[in-house]
């Protein structure tokens, strides 16, 4: 009767049979676990740090500043003939001729609407270059990252995370690599 009972428990009670399958697995990891632990490094890269404090990121940054500071200027410029040309409408209402008035008025809503265009255009410019040097930043930043990963022996370097401990932060290893990286390039014509 008791083998019968032990039968049983083994094989006719599947319930029972999975919470010992899962506390033997739960024994297997609990003894196994330290060991490869042990072993297993891991590092966290501070992304946005990276991508503001970098030698690639700044010098991408001066870049888009430079390529678009004519069109900033222009606009500004645009900016300023519309306020005036709207100071002076305002001033200038009650001794205007009704065709003046209109004239005027059809100028500045022309202006108005071409300031509009330009700025959208401005800033869906600025944003596609904003991207084009944030994916070639974000490469040089990999590369940097991979680097140390294999010479420091990393099993894991995480990017995006909710919390970490300071002591597996890595990002002054990354931005120091990438600042050498970038010095032992060629140099950038300014």
């Amino acid at each position: 009767m008791r083998a019968n009972q032990i039968k049983k428990l083994s094989f006719g009670n599947s319930k029972l049979s999975s919470h010992v399958a899962r506390w033997l697995a739960m024994l297997m990891l609990s003894v196994c676990l330290p060991v490869v632990a042990h072993d297993f490094r891991v590092g966290v890269v501070d992304t946005d740090r990276v991508l503001r404090e970098s030698v690639p990121a700044i010098q991408a940054e001066k870049r888009i500043e430079r390529e678009f500071s004519a069109r900033d200027r222009e606009i500004k410029v645009l900016a300023k003939q519309i306020r005036d040309l709207q100071s002076t409408l305002e001033k200038e209402e009650v001794t205007l001729s009704e065709s003046d008035r209109r004239n005027k008025d059809r100028e500045l809503t022309n202006l108005n609407m071409n300031m509009q265009r330009i700025q959208r255009e401005f800033t869906e410019d600025l944003n596609q270059r904003k991207q084009e040097e944030l994916s070639g930043v974000l490469a040089i930043a990999n590369k940097a990252i991979k680097a140390i990963a294999e010479k420091e022996k990393y099993d894991l370097i995480l990017q995006e995370k909710v919390y970490h401990n300071p002591n597996i932060d890595i990002t002054a290893k990354v931005l120091k690599q990438m600042s050498t990286d970038a010095s032992s390039a060629t140099p950038e014509i300014n």
